[in-house]
């Protein structure tokens, strides 16, 4: 059986996570590996090279995210390019039913806290010009030659 290594992504509230863990491979979060714990943006360099790692560490994986800058490197070497695009409307439905997620917030409260946040970032999602937006995540979509699916229903 060939190696397995997919790329999943797409908008805030897409069902990314839930893709991913279905799997049955090793998962990497985009998240993880892009933020410092202060909230801030870390420097590309050290994200690119934790996605190096990552990738170098398994021989199949998934890696899931909303960054297309890093998907975008990351399907150089990915097999599968997964694309969910629900809908704005179930994005924010799904963030609003997201149970907590003790390796996102370190509790229900930051969560809760961090809802309204979120929804106004995935409700911007059609008309963002930057690496988390449609656009870029169509143009990720639309010049991958390999095998790739974009998922409109959940």
């Amino acid at each position: 059986m060939p190696e397995r290594r997919v790329i999943v992504y797409g908008n805030a509230g897409s069902g990314k996570t839930t893709m991913a863990r279905s799997l049955a491979l090793p998962v990497l979060s985009l998240d993880h590996i892009t933020w410092a714990a202060s909230g801030v943006r870390l420097p590309m360099a050290e994200s690119l090279a934790a996605l190096e790692a990552f990738m170098s560490e398994h021989s199949e994986w998934v890696i899931e995210g909303c960054y297309g800058d890093l998907i975008e490197h990351a399907a150089k070497h990915g097999t599968e390019l997964r694309f969910l695009n629900p809908g704005v409307e179930t994005c924010i439905a799904n963030a609003r039913n997201r149970p907590w997620e003790p390796s996102y917030c370190e509790s229900a409260e930051e969560q809760q806290r961090l809802l309204d946040p979120l929804i106004e970032f995935i409700r911007l999602y059609e008309t963002r010009d930057d690496e988390y937006g449609l656009a870029r995540h169509r143009a990720i979509f639309a010049v991958h030659n390999g095998p790739k699916r974009e998922y409109t229903r959940q």
